[in-house]
């Protein structure tokens, strides 16, 4: 049974002269001296850290991508200059700014240095290394073009993050816009409205029926305010549990592809990823039985993600790709057919590479043009709640002298 890997602090004395600390993950002691003695530090002291549970809790939480593109582009230039794996990763563990992906990489250097494989070991953290980029590194370890296939991944993980951040831009100003008028529809109701109420009670005589159902409505958000906060408390902590299953998620993404406007940029978004995803594990030299079902798992759409499990059935009994997407009505015609010509000519990874990027490119446009749409409309509504509220507390005031008589 192999020892347990433990945290060690050290205080060490550079070529400089300076002294030094940090820490390093490592079976014992003997080779947490080794491995600073391969760096030219001068080992002062050693000791095991006392971190009890923290480590293990770390290590479970999602790595950015973000991180994780730099770090694949980094490690990529470090190979191709020639520097041996073990000291290319014992550099990114100390230079890596993300203390998650720092101890994922002391992990990893520790595996290596037991002589387990590197893709092996990145695959014992799925939450930071997902299976497209294990797939992709056991790839390039068996043809022996790892830096290439590290630098196809850092332009895959950095499309991916410009591609998250398009569409976080189109979504985050209507989210926050109907946020803020929900805040403002709270407040007014919670503390505007009841003030006029005091006022049309000692005024008598009937209200209308607008003044009336806003006058109801606010008595009920005041007596009722917990229970309404706690009862959407309790429908998105449903909502989610609900989405986590398999027939909760597809309905949702099959949900999110009919929403007027925002439909067709998921619709986009999915086609993207499977394009830019298949094209790169397939450069890599992945197998395709094996890409199809990574691709699945990362499209990030039940209904894209079912059309690949179709395919990856068909191609098992010898057909062609681009054959059983034609069933599937997620997939457009053009995406078919570039397919099809990629298979024909033996060029599938620069079909599939275009496909990626003309999405890509109607993504950015369609985000663009939403943005300039969106903003005016916002505008109306929370302009058309405001003063619906306000029309219904002073139409009274135009009565106010047939009241008083």
């Amino acid at each position: 049974m192999s020892p347990v890997a433990k945290t060690y602090t050290y205080r060490v004395r550079d070529r400089s002269g300076s002294l030094r600390n940090g820490e390093l993950l490592a079976d014992s002691q003997e080779l947490v001296l080794a491995r600073l003695r391969e760096l030219d530090y001068i080992p002062l002291q050693i000791k095991v850290k006392r971190e009890g549970m923290s480590r293990e809790i770390n290590l479970r939480q999602k790595v950015k991508l973000k991180d994780l593109a730099l770090f694949s582009r980094q490690f990529a230039t470090m190979i191709n200059s020639g520097l041996p794996l073990l000291r290319s990763l014992a550099i990114l563990e100390e230079q890596t700014q993300s203390s998650q992906l720092t101890k994922v990489i002391a992990d990893v250097r520790v595996e290596v240095e037991q002589g387990t494989a590197l893709s092996a070991a990145m695959g014992k953290h799925p939450k930071a290394f997902p299976a497209l980029y294990v797939a992709m590194c056991r790839a390039g370890e068996t043809s022996g073009t790892l830096d290439q296939v590290l630098l196809r991944l850092a332009e895959t993980l950095e499309r991916e993050v410009s591609l998250r951040q398009r569409i976080k831009s189109a979504m985050t100003y209507p989210i926050v816009v109907l946020g803020l008028v929900v805040i403002i529809l709270t407040a007014m109701l919670v503390f505007v409205v009841p003030q006029f109420e005091d006022l049309f009670a000692d005024l008598g005589g009937v209200l209308p029926l607008p003044t009336r159902l806003l006058l109801k409505v606010s008595d009920i958000v005041r007596s009722f305010f917990l229970f309404v906060v706690g009862g959407f408390v309790l429908a998105v902590f449903g909502f989610r549990q609900w989405l986590k299953t398999e027939r909760g998620r597809y309905l949702f993404d099959r949900f999110k592809l009919k929403i007027p406007i925002f439909g067709q940029l998921f619709h986009k978004t999915a086609l993207s990823r499977f394009a830019r995803n298949l094209g790169v594990l397939s450069r890599s030299g992945v197998p395709i039985l094996q890409a199809l079902d990574i691709v699945a798992d990362t499209v990030n759409n039940a209904l894209v993600a079912e059309a690949v499990r179709d395919m990856q059935e068909h191609v098992k009994q010898g057909e062609s790709l681009a054959q059983p997407l034609q069933q599937h009505k997620v997939f457009p015609p053009m995406v078919v057919q570039m397919l099809s010509v990629g298979e024909e000519t033996g060029a599938l990874d620069t079909m599939l590479e275009k496909v990626a990027e003309f999405y890509d490119d109607e993504i950015t446009a369609m985000v663009d043009s939403l943005t300039a749409m969106i903003e005016p409309v916002l505008i109306a509504i929370v302009g058309g709640v405001v003063g619906l509220i306000i029309i219904a507390l002073y139409m009274p005031m135009f009565r106010i002298f047939d009241l008083i008589k």
